[in-house]
């Protein structure tokens, strides 16, 4: 069992604050899963055309996560935090016109501003949590902050669920109109909240202040100074990311369409699968990242990483099998086993980089690109052959992270 504690009292406050960010963009990613189903319905476009939704906000990822670094190394953690919540507002607010409009292309780029807010979030939250505390409790740390991303992810699909498709197929019916009022008022409290965060004192925490809190001195001599591109770990680190990224918003982006679609025989509408979305898969999620956390205490995170990828290349064939309930039941269990993933990845990837952490965490966070190119190509195939057979491309993509946490993790 970690002797280690989760946190120290002198960084309490700023844990439970930068913890309490992870709900803000787990909220707008948990929406998002909804929406492809509905514009497929009111736009009339294909499974392949509605993955730009996820492309719009991935590729916001890529591009906005090494100036987010840049930015960070200049003005800190706490000026990230802000222009990361200002631009998340900013794109919040294009979307209502482009609900009035009518305009998909006005909408992916509103998406595509509010996704350079959360790719500035994440490169600054992500780090600074494993900052907050001993190293040896980093992993468990970040896991339990992205705890609160996972309850968010609960929130968003039944937020999405009930206002913009109005808990109904008749006021589905509305088109985009019902999605002003809910990008209004999420632009609305993301920007109370930057506000909020510029009168807040956070501790500005260098890579110098960590080494010489775990008794290594400035020069860095803990963590050469090599090149990033050198680091093996790092490296593939941001290729497992990419791969868990993929996967997962693959899985979560064609929920839904897998419940409705006809092969399953399950008679299931938009607005029911949308709240078994958030109810079902999304609450599993949150359960396996507080339980992960939990876990972490009486086993190393590798092991547990390693045995949930596992678990998910053995449950894709299940769900492809088209076995009724038995491949609903495995495609919840997916969920669950996926949970712990995205923030074991990140600590391992960023471990003992010292003073390149702020550098080495952009990287991480530019491979959430996958994000980006996954659904689409997961709803070309689904658009050539059925739903079931698309949920067998992940399977690759969970065989890297197993090899990552058996592996490829290793500081060398």
């Amino acid at each position: 069992m970690s002797k280690h504690k989760l946190t120290t009292k002198e960084y309490l406050v700023p844990f439970i604050l930068i913890s309490s960010l992870f709900f803000l963009w787990g909220s707008a990613h948990g929406m998002l899963d909804v929406l492809n189903a509905h514009f497929q319905t009111v736009l009339k476009i294909s499974k392949a055309e509605s993955g730009l939704i996820q492309f719009s906000v991935y590729m916001a990822y890529f591009s906005m996560a090494l100036p987010a670094g840049y930015f960070m190394r200049r003005f800190g953690y706490k000026k990230g935090i802000i222009l990361g919540l200002l631009l998340f507002s900013t794109g919040a607010y294009i979307i209502v016109p482009a609900s009035i409009l009518q305009s998909y292309y006005l909408f992916l780029g509103g998406l595509f501003i509010l996704g350079c807010g959360l790719a500035t979030l994440e490169t600054a939250a992500n780090p600074y949590t494993t900052k907050l505390g001993d190293k040896e409790s980093a992993e468990r740390r970040i896991n339990f902050s992205q705890s609160f991303n996972g309850l968010a992810w609960i929130f968003g699909p039944i937020f999405a669920t009930y206002f913009i498709l109005g808990g109904s197929e008749e006021k589905a019916s509305d088109g985009l109109n019902s999605m002003i009022a809910p990008y209004a008022g999420i632009g609305t409290v993301v920007l109370i909240i930057a506000i909020i965060y510029m009168f807040v004192k956070l501790p500005e925490i260098t890579e110098e202040d960590v080494d010489m809190a775990h008794g290594v001195d400035s020069s860095g001599q803990s963590a050469p100074a090599k090149s990033l591109f050198k680091t093996k770990h790092l490296i593939l680190g941001v290729i497992a990311q990419f791969c868990y990224v993929a996967a997962q918003t693959g899985v979560f982006s064609f929920f839904v369409n897998f419940l409705i679609a006809k092969e399953q025989h399950l008679d299931i509408s938009k607005s029911t699968a949308g709240y078994l979305l958030g109810f079902g898969g999304m609450s599993l999620f949150f359960i396996g990242r507080l339980s992960g956390s939990w876990l972490m205490q009486y086993f190393k995170p590798t092991k547990i990483l390693a045995f949930y990828s596992l678990m998910c290349v053995l449950l894709l064939p299940i769900v492809s099998a088209g076995l009724g309930i038995a491949s609903v039941v495995a495609l919840f269990l997916i969920f669950f086993f996926m949970s712990i993933m995205f923030p074991t990845i990140f600590a391992l990837a960023i471990k003992d980089l010292g003073p390149q952490t702020k550098k080495g965490s952009s990287f991480v966070i530019m491979s959430i690109v996958g994000g980006a190119v996954f659904p689409m190509f997961m709803g070309w195939i689904a658009d050539m052959w059925s739903m079931s057979v698309g949920f067998l491309v992940p399977i690759p993509l969970f065989a890297f992270i197993l090899y990552y946490a058996v592996k490829g993790h290793k500081v060398r």
